[in-house]
């Protein structure tokens, strides 16, 4: 098949067949990822950007603008360190693209040229050894041949060459690969795209076959072992931020001390960026002053890592953010955390991850529109089940009550297909939230610990939700009346009285008013009644106290409470930005488990 100029089609079937060839290898893309850490989801990353082009790409009227739907697509669902790079160098081909209907081949070299650079630049830290790498040698190679080769068929066959020695190379350039005896699995991931773009070319047809495999490689795909992993920046942490007149250059400037890993990818108009950094928030607030952020994400690699390669357990604990346990103990016992969504100026935040308290508090204060929250998707959900379900024996979910959030229903949706499957996955209503979920997770873990069967844990669990309190000291009720907690008469007759109620949960996971105390300290007296009561007739054998912004007066309580239960709290730990944006700033709550 000769292909002397590329039309809109032959560009978008290409590009379609190139995606296609990608996600078929995403699993062998997963096994050989070292670099820059082994958190083994590159070929799930680039999966994901194939499948944004696959989906929202379209054939215009000229190459140049199907371009531009293929470039829009991928910057939208880039995911990941090689899907953002990947999403830059289709934007440099966009703008290095000629406005005609068919592309010449020394049309097509230059804009790869131009494409390569966009795709460096946007690299904080350019690394020789990987996807960057074996762009530039392609790229290269086409230039040589612009001028010699005949049709496009040529042009693939004979450039593929030098993009596989380019990738079998990529172990002498870069330590870690050669240690691992692996190739770079992003530049291996763009080698792919090659090949199924390339046999669409050569033949018309999408195949299954590589193309251009002139020499095999499979000696660098052996399945590496993680004997260890520097993590000194934790959350893997992207950002899709539209706006106007976008600087990429002051945006990376702004951006470049909170980690590494940097990429700032896109255009003028819309930007993704990906850093891997130990504080999400921070990048975000720094963020919102350059546009709308339409989409993020904060991944914790520690708990990534740890789930494939270093596993305590065989039993993966998982819970939502509303569960109140401090990081150290989180960490300790390897639990897995769904953050909940906070929306804040038309803006997705993910609770406990890209938000700080103290920006969320100030907004609580003064900002017009109160924040509200939502559920994790069902998708995310599902996506966050299926990785664990993959490493682990089996599953346990720790939720929000029920009656508080569709948390639970949706993890329990998320769940049902890989139940289906035969995966061991229970999802547990702990009928609580804050501290009391936290004290159940706890609970929870300590039975894992213990080397407890699965039904054995989740048995163990439910009985903790059974005997597990939360008692809320609420300073004022004007949060929960904006949260729309209480209805607005309710809410004028409290402030009327200045109340200062103290807030529970009952049996059922619904929230109640137990007292009405007209001064804080009254409410603080109620609160030390109903946990002496506790103490006279049952064994407390966990307590933890939690607060909002409130660190003076929850050392206060934690004196209180230790005379009359007879040893410290557990833990005391500030409250979820969600929890604090129902029962407000100044809050204060004990949680407590009997036997």
């Amino acid at each position: 098949m000769t292909v002397q100029y590329m039309n809109s089609e032959n560009l978008y079937f290409g590009f379609l067949a190139g995606a296609r060839e990608v996600i078929k290898q995403k699993n062998d893309l997963n096994k050989i990822n070292v670099f820059p850490v082994a958190d083994g989801d590159t070929g799930t990353n680039l999966a994901f950007t194939m499948n944004a082009i696959i989906e929202e790409a379209s054939v215009q009227n000229s190459a140049k603008k199907t371009m531009e739907t293929i470039a829009d697509a991928a910057l939208v669902g880039a995911r990941g360190n090689s899907g953002i790079i990947f999403a830059q160098f289709i934007n440099g081909l966009y703008m290095g693209l000629e406005d005609k209907e068919e592309i010449s081949i020394q049309g097509f070299s230059d804009s790869v040229s131009i494409a390569v650079t966009y795709a460096h630049k946007a690299i904080s830290n350019p690394v020789e050894g990987t996807m960057i790498t074996v762009m530039r040698d392609w790229a290269n190679s086409l230039d040589k041949l612009k001028h010699i080769a005949t049709d496009f068929t040529e042009v693939f066959s004979k450039s593929m060459i030098i993009a596989l020695q380019s990738l079998k190379e990529t172990p002498n350039k870069l330590k870690i690969l050669k240690d691992a005896s692996v190739v770079d699995s992003g530049a291996k991931g763009f080698i792919h795209f090659l090949e199924g773009f390339g046999q669409f070319i050569q033949t018309g047809k999408s195949h299954t076959s590589p193309v251009g495999m002139v020499e095999n490689i499979d000696q660098f795909e052996n399945v590496h072992t993680h004997d260890s992993q520097d993590l000194s920046h934790r959350y893997c942490t992207e950002a899709l931020v539209k706006g106007e007149n976008l600087d990429l250059e002051q945006i990376r400037l702004t951006l470049s001390d909170l980690g590494d890993s940097l990429i700032v990818a896109g255009n003028e108009n819309k930007i993704r960026i990906h850093v891997h950094t130990n504080t999400p928030a921070i990048l975000f607030h720094r963020l919102k002053s350059y546009g709308q952020i339409i989409q993020q994400k904060a991944d914790d690699m520690l708990r990534q890592y740890e789930a494939g390669y270093a596993r305590k357990h065989k039993i993966a604990l998982v819970t939502d953010s509303i569960a109140d346990l401090p990081k150290d103990l989180m960490d300790k016992h390897q639990i897995h955390m769904i953050p909940l969504n906070l929306i804040v100026d038309e803006s997705n935040y993910l609770d406990k991850l890209t938000i700080s308290p103290t920006y969320l508090y100030e907004l609580m204060d003064k900002g017009e529109n109160y924040p509200t929250s939502s559920q994790p998707t069902r998708k995310a959900a599902e996506e966050f089940l299926n990785f664990l379900s993959t490493n682990y024996d089996s599953v346990v979910v720790v939720t929000v009550s029920k009656e508080m959030s569709g948390t639970f229903e949706t993890i329990t949706k998320a769940a049902q297909h890989l139940q289906n499957a035969g995966k061991k996955i229970a999802v547990i209503d702990s009928k609580s939230n804050s501290a009391a979920q936290g004290l159940i997770v706890l609970k929870a873990a300590e039975s894992i610990e213990a080397g407890k069967s699965f039904e054995e844990v989740v048995n163990q669990t439910e009985k903790a939700v059974q005997n597990t309190k939360i008692f809320v000291h609420v300073k004022t009720l004007k949060y929960m009346v904006r949260s729309g907690r209480l209805n607005k008469i309710t809410g004028m007759a409290g402030k009327l009285l200045n109340l200062k109620p103290v807030v529970s949960i009952d049996e059922n996971g619904q929230g109640i008013i137990l007292g009405k105390a007209l001064s804080n300290s009254s409410s603080k007296r109620k609160m030390r009644e109903l946990v002496s009561e506790i103490a006279h007739t049952k064994k407390i054998t966990e307590y933890s106290i939690v607060h909002a912004d409130a660190e003076e007066q929850a050392g206060q309580y934690a004196k209180v409470f230790s005379s009359i239960i007879g040893r410290e709290p557990t833990y005391i730990t500030n409250i979820s930005s969600i929890v604090a944006m129902n029962a407000g700033v100044g809050c204060v709550a004990i949680a407590l488990t009997t036997e």
